[in-house]
């Protein structure tokens, strides 16, 4: 088989599964791991696709924005275990700033019996913060229906009120060359600033975010530690030499 023609099915693969394992395209193709392992090096390369943990993914629209309920059940078991990781990040007497989103979340559970401050942007937090007796502030502005983030012009003047010993920021994705991405340009003017505000920031990302990259830029990889569940081969050279990674 040409590789032309190798290269035609890999991507047609990845269309129409969006996510495909390593296996998947030597069973289809023929083909050895080491030549499908070049192909989609040279196809990522090519921004055709984008490789991830034991194999490649579909590369998304930029703007594209899963719903809160669509983003909460993927990836599950990865975002608790990154989540658990963040939240041993905490001390006692840390003043923190909770990001919305699914990840975030999931910080909540491991936070309780902590003694600390929370401010939150996320309409999805609150209930669950204030269950475990956190001592919460809720940033002001308008809320997002499809995500339930809390963004505007009057969420910026809310969160200058605070200083952070760290922030907790979601991204939809994280690129070594990109950095931190989400789709829309008011809420990464939100996390900008919260990073900004924080003595410490931590970026939690499963693998599916990581070489993606999406509309608005939130910050430089540099401005924040990532978490995430992401294997060595990916994130070894551009990613550790830019910023620190933690693997869970």
């Amino acid at each position: 088989m040409l590789t032309p023609e190798r290269q035609q099915i890999i991507l047609e693969l990845v269309q129409k599964n969006d996510v495909v394992k390593l296996q998947d395209f030597v069973d289809v193709t023929g083909a050895s791991e080491s030549t499908i392992r070049r192909d989609l090096s040279q196809l990522e390369e090519m921004n055709k696709l984008k490789r991830v943990h034991g194999g490649a993914a579909r590369i998304h629209q930029k703007g594209k924005e899963p719903s809160i309920l669509e983003k909460a059940s993927v990836y599950l078991d990865e975002k608790k275990k990154i989540a658990k990781m963040a939240a041993d990040l905490v001390n006692d007497g840390d003043c923190i700033f909770l990001d919305a989103g699914t990840t975030t979340f999931q910080m909540i559970p491991y936070l309780e019996n902590k003694q600390i401050t929370v401010v939150t942007n996320g309409f999805a937090h609150i209930q669950s913060l204030m269950e475990k007796g956190l001592t919460t502030y809720i940033v002001g502005g308008f809320m997002k229906n499809k995500t339930g983030a809390i963004i505007g012009s009057k969420a910026i003047q809310s969160l200058l009120e605070y200083n952070f010993d760290k922030a907790f920021i979601g991204a939809n994705g994280v690129h070594h060359k990109s950095g931190y991405t989400t789709p829309d340009p008011e809420e990464a003017n939100v996390k900008n600033l919260a990073i900004k505000l924080a003595n410490e920031s931590f970026i939690l990302a499963d693998s599916s975010k990581i070489n993606e990259v999406t509309f608005a830029k939130i910050a430089p990889l540099q401005s924040g530690t990532i978490i995430t569940n992401q294997g060595e081969e990916e994130l070894a050279g551009a990613y550790r030499d830019i910023t620190t990674v933690i693997e869970v």
